[in-house]
Formats: C-alpha cells, structure tokens, sequence
C-alpha cells in the first residue's frame, strides 16, 4: 500500500479547492511587535502582522517577560510532569486563584490549551452528569464541538444568538433532563457577541446550567479584563466560564472557573486535564503577570479600541468591505478560496502585511475572508499603509467596494 499516494491525493484535492494552507515562517522580535523578521523567500524580510491573537501585544510586555524570566531562574523549564504526578508547582496554584478572582469565582483550572480546556470540561459533564443534554450554539468553535461529542450526550443546536430558539428547545426537553447551555461571548470569525443578559434568562427559566466560552474576550472588555461577562454585570449567574491564556494575556493555556466543587470535579474526572503534562511554571508566571496588569491598566485595551475604530472608518472611507461588529475583528469578506489565498500572497509579498486567508473549513465556503485584527502596537501610519495596499487591490484585482 502506497500511503504517501494516498496522504498527497487528499492534500492535491485540498490545493484545487484553494484551502490548503501554507505558513509563513516569522520571527517575532521582542520589543518590536506587530513587526517580525520573515524567513520566507519571496516575501520581504520584515512583516507587520495583521491577524495575531496577541490582541493587546502582551506577549511583548516587559512585566510578563521578566515574570517568566524570574520564575525560569528560579524553577527551571518545565513542571516535571502531569498536575497529579509532581507536576502541580505554587506558581500553577496562584495563577488559578488569579484567574478565579478574574471572573469572581471561587475556583480555577488549568488546561495546556483553550482547546483542551473546551474539550476536556464540556466532555467530562456531559458524560457524568445525568440525563445530561447539551444545547450548543450553531457557530460554537471546534473545540466545544469535539467536547459534545466525545461526551456523547444528547445535543441540541440551537440558532446562533437566538435565546428565543434556545427557549423553545429547552421547554422540549424530556423530563428529568440536566441541560448545559454552552455558548461564546465573542466569535472569533465574525466578531459578533451574543445576547448574554437574554441567553442566562433563559437558561435560568429552565433551571439550565450555563458554560460559557470567553476566550476572545478575556482581557480586552470589562473594567478588570473579565470579558463581555464582567461587563454586562453577569459573571455571578454564569456556572462556568472558560477561557484562554494564549490571546489577549499573551502566552499559552486554557482554565475553566466556577465553583469549588465544579473545579474538582473536572480535575477529578477529566482524561484531558489528568493524563497531560502541566504547563511550565515560567508560562504560569508570564499568565500571572499579564493578568494583574490587565486587572489595572486600562491603557492597552483604550488604544486598542481606538486602532479597531479607526481602521473600519477608514475602510468605510475607502469602500472596501468588512462586516460590521461590535467587536475588536474585522473580517474583510473576500468570498472566494483562491483570491482569498493570491490576496493575502500579494499583501505579504508586495506589501509587506501578513494576513492570513480563512477559508473552509474554518468558515463556510463562500464566506472566505481576510480576519484583521488591530492591536494597541499598530500605529497610525500601519493603518494607513494597510488600507493603501487593500485600496490598490481591490482597483487592480476589480474587486467590488462597499456601498456607502
């Protein structure tokens, strides 16, 4: 059997779609973000990028640097091993009491990965928990999705942001059901946020546990960085909220928060958290600093918020085409695999902006877009240079231009 032959005959038909994807090697130098050194031949040597999860340029941040720097001194590189097997350190403990005063919870746990964190926590309660049902939003990120699976729960998928379709499905559930609401705050691909105060009423009607996803709102809204929760005042009636240590707070990680006894019963019985080595106490560290920072500063979410204004009003200024959010990202809709994937190429090659495409199966085919993301770092001039290169593409490519 000729494995390879198979491997490259699903690979050629990824190409002829235009989905595969190609990397580009960066190097982020410390001290310089959004610009990087680029490795790639036919790209320049240095790139501003547009498309980091690094939303606030923490990950460059002199605090988180020598928090991490510190706490390698001090306790070498790695955790040595699973939490359960002299992996758990004291700087794993305090980070976890961070992020439970974060959210105002009475419990942390951390996972190597928002990813795991999602697919660890909603598989571990909707397999133990009786009669368990998992009502899912229909554009929950992958990670929550493999989460109901593996459990195999029974699962509902209700209309995106739609609590009266969520009403509807829970008042249809089986007596003696335990119901879990799972949804997100801000979805990454098009920035929208969800109804929150209108889903927990209805989750609470129905007695119906809430499991939100923060992870593209840590850090960057309410008053402490606690996401779109702390700022609409729902923290308290939430019974789990998830997030992540590698977006807005600059390093790696995932953690859920909410109740003692919810906390230990996922570090009790979830394979993804028991069977994994613990993250490095240096990445602990770093989390923690940037945390406490955010918890003061309202700098770098301020400056943010005014990049991401006035890049949409100078796209609107220039017709090109992004979908209107109240968000930090602005997905500048391209529709097409392949002239997303040539744009994005001539953005990097001849302008020196690196953006990535995203195509299926991250987005629907036909929603294929180019997903910018303006940091506090951006500059004026960056914005400016970026709209110039979109402004020329669009003329030369004959893209159509938004109608004012």
């Amino acid at each position: 059997m000729d494995y390879d032959a198979l491997f490259t005959e699903q690979l050629d038909a990824l190409r002829d779609d235009g989905n595969y994807r190609v990397f580009a090697e960066l190097e982020r130098r410390c001290g310089d973000f959004p610009r990087a050194a680029c490795h790639d031949d036919a790209s320049p040597d240095e790139v501003t990028v547009w498309c980091s999860n690094d939303y606030l340029g923490m990950g460059q941040h002199p605090a988180v640097r020598e928090a991490m720097k510190h706490a390698i001194d001090t306790c070498g590189a790695g955790a040595g091993g699973t939490r359960n097997i002299s992996g758990t350190t004291h700087e794993h403990c305090l980070l976890e009491a961070e992020l439970a005063d974060l959210h105002g919870k009475d419990a942390a746990l951390l996972f190597t990965s928002g990813y795991v964190s999602n697919w660890a926590a909603l598989s571990t309660l909707g397999s133990r928990l009786p009669n368990a049902v998992i009502l899912s939003d229909a554009l929950n990120h992958a990670s929550m999705i493999e989460g109901i699976r593996h459990s195999r729960a029974d699962k509902r998928i209700w209309n995106h942001n739609d609590p009266e379709d969520l009403d509807r499905k829970l008042a249809a559930l089986p007596e003696g059901s335990t119901p879990i609401v799972a949804f997100e705050s801000v979805y990454s691909m098009d920035g929208d946020i969800c109804p929150m105060q209108e889903i927990v009423e209805v989750a609470e009607k129905h007695g119906a546990m809430t499991y939100l996803d923060e992870v593209h709102a840590v850090g960057l809204y309410g008053p402490r960085g606690g996401g779109i929760s702390e700022r609409e005042g729902l923290a308290d009636r939430i019974t789990l909220i998830e997030g992540t240590l590698g977006k807005a707070f600059g390093v790696m990680g995932g953690y859920v928060t909410g109740s003692a006894a919810l906390c230990d019963f996922i570090r009790s019985f979830a394979s993804g958290f028991i069977f994994t080595t613990a993250l490095p106490p240096a990445v602990a560290a770093g989390a923690r600093a940037s945390i406490q920072h955010l918890k003061a500063s309202q700098m770098e979410r301020a400056r943010q918020q005014r990049q991401v204004a006035q890049l949409r009003a100078k796209l609107d200024a220039a017709g090109i085409p992004h979908m209107d959010n109240p968000s930090h990202i602005i997905p500048v809709m391209i529709k097409d695999p392949v002239k997303c994937r040539m744009l994005a190429d001539i953005l990097m090659q001849d302008f020196g902006i690196y953006v990535q495409p995203i195509n299926y199966p991250t987005v629907p085919k036909g929603t294929e877009r180019l997903r910018f993301t303006p940091g506090p770092l951006h500059t004026d001039a960056d914005i400016d240079h970026l709209v110039a290169a979109l402004n020329s593409l669009w003329s030369q490519c004959a893209l159509s231009r938004a109608v004012a």
